[in-house]
């Protein structure tokens, strides 16, 4: 009998879960080995699930990356966190991601609190443990575990990739048994045309300050397939006022150049083949408590 006609699939879901700037987005991008979710130092980055899919053997991984959970005020918010449990929802393993230098914040009690709720299968990954002495991490370790059942405990640096590979065996090794759901060489359900808004907005929050990229969003209008190949793209960015669209377009236009040349740069990379963008700002007060806004970003209503 040929090899492969003995070998077992497996194929299950992952859910990583945890507080803004955990290291959530970082911790897929470093597994799937390029980048599927936008990362940026700021917390709240991420807004809507994003799918990674990552074959390692026999086993296909399919990586849920979700929001951070906060306390949410804005109807964006709601449908942000919303977003996060529904990506846990279904589930076969949940990851826990905690930023250990950060330790058991309150916003990780609540998180704590709701999963302990809800029954699910729960490993506790606590990330930028090379940042910190390995005696400081066991109290912390201690501490969640008495507040949550949790199957396994791993300590990682999602940025170095210290210990993800341990993670991702034990992932693999522990996933039902089943065929795969995409195929192999997916990786990431995320239409092109979100891929590209959340690239741009990834720069905004990476060149802008303060509430300027919070208060900002960005939608793909236009995505032509050229005869040459390459694709023409229309994004445009929202803000919610006329102070936050001179900051993104900056002096003689150079912030909102800036943002194009370098998401275009990105975008030809991950699409492999020539990306012609263009940006367009527009001050659109309270598109953050738009329901079609915020359908056109990839959330659900809430």
């Amino acid at each position: 009998m040929p090899e492969h006609e003995d070998m077992t699939t497996r194929c299950g879901f992952v859910a990583i879960v945890g507080a803004p700037n955990a290291g959530k987005s970082t911790l897929l991008n470093r597994m799937a080995g390029t980048k599927l979710s936008i990362v940026s130092p700021k917390a709240q980055t991420t807004r809507f699930r994003v799918l990674g899919i990552l074959m390692r053997n026999n086993v296909q991984m399919l990586l849920v990356d979700t929001p951070g959970i906060f306390r949410p005020r804005r109807m964006l918010d709601r449908a942000m966190v919303a977003a996060a449990w529904t990506g846990a929802e279904d589930a076969d393993i949940t990851l826990l991601i905690v930023d250990a230098r950060a330790g058991l914040t309150e916003a990780v009690r609540e998180i704590v609190s709701q999963l302990a709720q809800r029954n699910r299968r729960v490993w506790l990954v606590l990330n930028k443990t090379d940042l910190m002495k390995r005696d400081a991490l066991l109290p912390l370790t201690a501490e969640l575990s008495g507040l949550l059942p949790v199957e396994h405990v791993f300590m990682i640096s999602a940025r170095s990739g210290q210990g993800v590979d341990d993670l991702m065996d034990r992932m693999a090794a522990e996933l039902p048994v089943g065929p795969y759901l995409y195929p192999e060489d997916d990786l990431t359900d995320l239409p092109d045309r979100l891929l590209a808004a959340e690239l741009v907005r990834e720069q905004i929050f990476l060149q802008t300050h303060e509430e300027v990229p919070y208060a900002a969003t960005a939608e793909t209008e236009s995505f032509q397939e050229r005869p040459d190949g390459s694709v023409r793209i229309e994004v445009t960015i929202y803000v919610a006022r006329a102070s936050h669209k001179a900051i993104l377009i900056g002096e003689r236009g150079s912030r909102i150049r800036s943002i194009g040349e370098r998401a275009r740069k990105e975008l030809s990379r991950l699409l492999d083949r020539p990306c012609h963008l263009f940006l367009n700002v527009k001050e659109r007060s309270g598109w953050d408590e738009e329901r079609a806004r915020l359908r056109a970003i990839g959330l659900d209503d809430a």
